[in-house]
């Protein structure tokens, strides 16, 4: 077979070179593997911090050498560690530091240890550190990495080979993922609401599993009844009062039923896009006195790091091009009005407060921007005995 063919081939089982090296790293991160990023004439060797203990940084330094490691952490956990910073910074690693600062540095609220940080590109390609922490927020692990300066050649002294990756490819990876999507399967589903409802199981290149749930059947011709709604096991499965989201899926269905129809997406994109675990993280600076937006930026995370991408690319698959938005968040209808879809107006989702999420809700409002200003008059009324008040019904 000709070279020409051979390179049909591969494009159809593999796909390109840069999107299967960023799948790849992507993967390696996941497990916790160290991969190279290319960026410019430079490469950084990258190993994120996530599951980091004394004998791994010990392999690190090893791999390394003789070059030092850096820890690069993203501009929001340098913010909340008082330095001004608009992009990732570096900080040196001596020999006498220990994975306990490491990831002290890393996650605690105020962590006690001196350094002196620099941007991230200064010692090393900023594109490839840049790229390091696209990788590791996409594989929803702590948004941290050691890094340290190498050559692409390094990969072929270790078996397995250590993967490399452009920094490019990481950069466009999302909106390709996004791009891939499928439809994996459908079928019918009765639901114990007596909603009857079809769910569509879409499949993308990161192996998530977005859902439609079609409640109905609503007329594509019209502006469509939609609700996008982020995983979220806590609330929608257990009943966690820490925040909205069972309810406003609950709420959601029967939005939809009495409308004759709808859709709701169901996005893997739990905790706002930061994953579960670090969602748990995020709970126990809360606990420590945070609120959810400062829990998100102390870890290292944007406010919110989700992409919807993928849901306008689900509702044009499914013919759905008009919608009537179920949210309470404006991100949401200007992310799909920028994807091409058409926004014909919005219906809020107005949901029960109690003492548990009476926070979590007041800073939704006041920080990030979400429409529910029933709520912040509600809420500036000091509670009356808490715990012995029934939930208040906006």
């Amino acid at each position: 077979m000709g070279n020409n063919g051979a390179g049909n081939l591969s494009s159809i089982l593999f796909g390109t070179r840069e999107h299967v090296g960023a799948s790849r790293a992507l993967a390696e991160f996941r497990s916790g593997r160290p991969v190279i990023i290319a960026g410019g004439n430079e490469a950084l060797l990258c190993l994120p911090v996530e599951g980091l203990d004394k004998d791994r940084l010990a392999a690190f330094r090893a791999l390394a050498a003789p070059i030092a490691p850096r820890l690069v952490l993203t501009s929001s956990r340098a913010q909340s560690l008082g330095i001004d910073a608009d992009e990732p910074v570096a900080i040196e690693l001596s020999d006498d530091v220990d994975t306990g600062t490491i990831l002290a540095l890393v996650a605690e609220n105020k962590p006690d240890f001196e350094f002196v940080p620099e941007p991230a590109g200064a010692a090393a390609a900023g594109a490839a550190a840049a790229a390091a922490i696209d990788l590791v927020k996409l594989a929803q692990v702590l948004p941290a990495v050691l890094v340290a300066d190498t050559e692409p050649a390094i990969s072929s002294a270790f078996d397995p080979r250590i993967v490399t990756v452009d920094a490019r490819a990481v950069a466009r990876f999302r909106n390709e993922a996004t791009r891939s999507l499928t439809i994996a399967g459908d079928a019918q589903v009765p639901l114990s609401s007596s909603v009857r409802a079809r769910f569509v199981v879409f499949r993308d290149a990161f192996g998530d599993d977005p859902v439609a749930v079609i409640v109905g059947t609503p007329d594509l011709s019209k502006p469509v009844p939609v609700r996008i709604h982020s995983a979220c096991l806590t609330g929608d499965v257990f009943g966690s009062r820490r925040c909205d989201c069972g309810d406003q899926l609950r709420l959601a269905l029967v939005r939809l039923q009495e409308a004759g129809g709808g859709i709701i997406l169901y996005l893997a994109q739990e905790g706002r896009g930061l994953g579960l675990a670090n969602k748990m993280r995020t709970y126990k600076l809360q606990d420590a006195g945070l609120d959810t937006v400062d829990a998100n930026t102390t870890l290292g995370f944007d406010d919110d790091e989700r992409d919807y991408g993928v849901a306008a690319r689900m509702l044009q698959m499914l013919g759905a091009t008009r919608v009537v938005l179920l949210t309470n968040n404006p991100d949401k209808l200007d992310s799909l009005a920028k994807a091409g879809i058409e926004i014909s107006g919005r219906m809020a989702l107005e949901t029960p407060v109690n003492a548990d999420n009476r926070r979590y809700l007041t800073a939704k409002a006041a920080r990030a921007g979400h429409q529910l200003m029933d709520v912040i008059a509600a809420l500036a009324e000091p509670p009356k005995s808490v715990k012995n008040a029934a939930p208040l019904v906006l």
